[in-house]
């Protein structure tokens, strides 16, 4: 294990959480060419994770293990600042990969532990939309908390920070709870219309540029990242769809009153005001050819790949219910 002596822990690397992200996140670190010798990685998990009898869990450590990752236990949601601090103090880099999950005030928590912690950098958990142009009182009221997470990070100066903007996960376009791709009724419902946008990329590509923007040099500080699988109008996705399925799937349109009028019903809801947010078209999708990956020519999953690497899974979705 690491420990408080060891020469490189000013260099060292934490990422907050292994779970679909976070290992994309930590393969790339582990595997990286520009990666220092001897530059320590750890992971922060959970008691619980690291006790799991779980077959694919254990599946997942014993990789992280032969990664030569390290492994330290703790819980954000449970933990106060005071004792994520303590713990982050340890490491140069912090990532967090924990997604929404914590619940409210869990990722201002862990930003405020970061600067606490003195770190010489951190990437908070803002990987999805551009939450600066969507602005306050969206939909989606976890919104509002990643403005604070930017507005403290940018009110001082001692702790780098750089946010990796995304859009959504390209998987999470074609969930079926999630109602925009549903094959179970041959049919893409646009969120807006048909000619609205948006950005996304798959889990493994985040995990690669993650990496990348990590060792980039000259070093990136103090900005907002954005990369992209791809940038797509819904009607380019019943299209992807048409051409490798065989079928010709039904367009509908959801306008933003309709789903305002869903979300009033359940506001509760987390799904319903992400297809707000969404069908609002605002921040949730930028020109590809200006990202940094495409400034730095690497090639990433666009929505036709990411289709035709999945038929399998899609087609098994045709007609149930």
């Amino acid at each position: 294990m690491l420990n408080d002596n060891d020469n490189d822990n000013h260099k060292a690397i934490l990422v907050l959480g292994a779970g679909e992200l976070g290992m994309a996140v930590l393969r790339n670190l582990a595997r990286h060419p520009r990666r220092a010798a001897g530059v320590p990685i750890a992971v922060l998990l959970r008691p619980s994770a690291l006790r799991s009898v779980d077959q694919a869990k254990r599946k997942e450590l014993a990789e992280l293990r032969e990664l030569g990752i390290e492994f330290v236990e703790g819980d954000l949601a449970r933990q106060s600042c005071i004792e994520l601090a303590a713990t982050f103090r340890r490491f140069d880099t912090v990532i967090s990969c924990t997604g929404f999950v914590g619940g409210p005030g869990v990722q201002l928590k862990i930003a405020q532990a970061a600067l606490e912690a003195g770190i010489r950098r951190y990437f908070p958990w803002q990987f999805g939309v551009d939450y600066d142009v969507i602005g306050r009182g969206s939909a989606q009221d976890l919104f509002d908390e990643q403005l604070d997470v930017r507005d403290l990070l940018r009110a001082q100066s001692r702790t780098e920070w750089v946010i990796v903007s995304t859009g959504m996960f390209t998987s999470f376009l074609f969930e079926p709870t999630f109602g925009v791709v549903d094959l179970a009724m041959n049919r893409v419902n646009a969120l807006g219309n048909l000619d609205t946008a948006v950005t996304v990329t798959t889990a493994e590509d985040i995990g690669v540029m993650t990496a990348e923007v990590l060792f980039e040099e000259p070093r990136i500080a103090n900005r907002v990242v954005h990369i992209a699988g791809d940038t797509v109008t819904y009607r380019e996705v019943a299209d992807t769809l048409d051409r490798a399925l065989g079928i010709r799937v039904e367009r509908a349109e959801w306008s933003v009153p309709e789903l305002e009028r869903q979300l009033a019903e359940a506001p509760g809801d987390a799904l319903r005001k992400y297809r707000v947010v969404f069908a609002e078209g605002r921040g949730v999708a930028w020109d590809k050819a200006q990202t940094f990956n495409a400034r730095k020519g690497i090639r990433l999953c666009g929505i036709e790949s990411w289709v035709r690497d999945n038929l399998a899974r899609l087609r098994s979705n045709i007609g149930e219910r």
